[in-house]
C-alpha cells in the first residue's frame, strides 16, 4: 500500500580473471571458496536508486472565495491543494536509496509549499524541513528486520506522494492524522501473508520529542487471499509539555487505532477502505483540552477502474467526524465539526507513465451553522462566510521518474 518509486542507475561487478598457470594448480575446493567469495562480494558492494517527482496544479473553487483558499474557514478542509484560481507548485521529491543483501538506507527529501505543510513539526529546525525520511534498515535475517531514523507513519490509506495516490486530493483522515515519526522499530515477517511491525518513537510530526515519554506504533499485516491486503495500524502515545515550573509531564494520551485494507477484485477494479478511530485525553503538544476523553473518527471507500492501458477513473467516498473539536478540522467559531466528501478523479498516463495528468472534482459538505450572524465553513466571493459547502474542479500535473 505504501508505494515506493525506485529506478536502479547502476550496478557494476568487477570481472574477475586468471591466468591460465594459476588454474592449473587448483584444487576444487579452491574454486568454490572462491565463487562463495565473489558471490559474497557482489552481494555487500549493493546498489543506488534514484528516484522522485514533482507536482503542480489548477484548482477552480465554484464558491470563487476572495482569498483564493481551498481551506475553509479554520484554514484545514484541504491539506496540500489549498490554493484556488492560480496554478500552483505542490511538491518536489527526491529520493536517494542504497540496498544491498543485509541493509538498506533512504534519504528521502522534499520542497515546495506541500513539503512546508507536511513537515510543520521540523521547522524549527531549517535545513530539518527539508528531510521527509531518513532512516536505515538492518535485515538480521530473511524475516527479521530493525528500522531506525525518521520514517512516514504507518497510518492511514493515502500517502503524501502524490504519484502513489489515485486521487490528487488527500482525504480528511489523512490531514487529521500523523504523517511521520522518528524513532526505531522492528518488522517480523511470518510468512508472506502475514507480518508485524512494532516501534518505539518520539512523538508526533515531529523530529524533537516535546517530553520525556516515548511513543508506541505498531502494524499488523495481513493478506487473508490473493490480491487482498489488510493493515492494521495502532499508535499510543503522550504529547504533553512538561510543566513548566517542575518540569513533570502531566498524565496525557493521544490514541489511534487504523483500518486500511484494498482488494484487487479484478485486473481493472479495485476496492479499498480507510477506517480510523481516535481518542486524546488532557494537554496535546501545549493544546490543551478538559481532563476528559475527546475522540474523532472517520471512514473512506474507494473504487478505481482502469478504461484503458493509459485511462483509469476513481471515486472516493469519505465522512469524518470532529465534533469534539480536538483536531484541526473546525469551524469559523472554532469549534468541532464533520464533513461529507465526494472524489472523482480521472487518471490520465503519458510518457510511459513519466506523465500524469489528474482531472479531480471534490465537493465537501459541512453541517450548516444556525443563527442570524453565524458564520459558516466557507467564503463567497465578497469575503463573507455565507457557504456551508464547497465544490472544486482541479487539474493536477505530475511528473515521476
Amino acid at each position: 500500500m505504501k508505494k515506493v518509486y525506485c529506478t536502479v542507475l547502476s550496478l557494476m561487478i568487477p570481472f574477475l580473471g586468471f591466468t591460465k598457470s594459476f588454474e592449473d594448480h587448483k584444487t576444487k575446493a579452491d574454486t568454490l571458496t572462491t565463487v562463495a567469495e565473489v558471490k559474497e562480494d557482489e552481494e555487500s558492494k549493493g546498489a543506488f536508486a534514484f528516484s522522485g517527482y514533482l507536482d503542480s496544479y489548477y484548482s477552480a473553487n465554484f464558491n470563487k472565495p476572495l482569498s483564493r483558499s481551498n481551506g475553509g474557514a479554520a484554514e484545514t478542509a484541504r491539506v496540500f491543494d489549498t490554493r484556488s484560481g492560480q496554478f500552483s507548485l505542490g511538491l518536489v521529491q527526491t529520493r536517494v536509496a542504497y540496498t544491498n543483501s543485509k541493509s538498506e538506507a533512504v534519504v528521502d527529501l522534499t520542497f515546495g509549499p506541500n513539503a512546508n505543510m507536511g513537515n510543520y513539526g521540523n521547522e524549527v529546525f531549517s535545513t530539518a524541513l527539508a528531510i521527509k525520511q531518513a532512516y536505515f534498515t538492518y535485515k538480521f535475517t530473511d524475516k527479521f528486520s530493525m528500522t531506525a531514523g525518521q520514517f512516514g507513519t504507518h497510518i492511514g490509506y493515502e500517502v503524501i506522494d502524490a504519484p502513489a495516490n489515485f486521487n490528487y486530493s488527500l482525504s480528511n483522515q489523512f490531514n487529521n492524522g500523523p504523517f511521520y515519526h522518528t524513532g526505531l522499530k522492528a518488522t517480523y515477517a511470518f510468512s508472506d501473508r502475514a507480518s508485524l511491525m512494532v516501534g518505539v518513537v518520539n512523538n508526533v510530526d515531529g523530529i524533537e520529542d516535546n517530553n520525556r515519554k516515548k511513543g508506541t506504533i505498531s502494524q499488523l499485516y495481513l493478506s487473508p487471499v490473493e490480491n487482498w491486503n489488510v493493515y492494521l495500524n495502532f499508535i499510543n502515545s503522550n504529547e504533553a509539555n512538561p510543566i513548566e515550573e517542575t518540569g513533570k509531564t502531566p498524565s496525557a494520551s493521544y490514541t489511534m487505532f487504523d483500518l486500511a485494507t484494498s482488494y484487487q477484485i479484478t485486473e481493472k477494479f479495485l476496492l479499498g477502505l480507510n477506517a480510523s478511530y481516535g481518542s486524546q485525553k488532557g494537554d496535546f503538544q501545549g493544546d490543551e483540552h478538559a481532563n476528559i476523553t475527546d475522540s474523532w473518527g472517520g471512514v473512506a471507500v474507494y473504487a478505481n477502474t482502469a478504461i484503458t492501458e493509459n485511462f483509469g477513473l476513481g471515486a472516493r467516498y469519505e465522512y469524518f467526524n470532529n465534533d469534539s473539536g480536538v483536531r484541526g478540522l473546525r469551524t469559523a467559531a472554532d469549534l468541532g465539526t464533520s464533513v461529507n466528501s465526494i472524489t472523482l478523479t480521472g487518471n490520465i498516463n503519458l510518457a510511459d507513465g513519466h506523465i500524469l495528468v489528474k482531472p479531480e472534482f471534490r465537493m465537501d459538505v459541512y453541517p450548516k451553522v444556525n443563527g442570524a450572524n453565524a458564520l459558516q465553513q466557507f467564503e463567497d466571493s465578497d469575503g463573507a462566510w455565507t457557504k456551508n459547502s464547497q465544490t472544486t474542479f482541479g487539474l493536477a500535473f505530475i511528473y515521476k521518474f
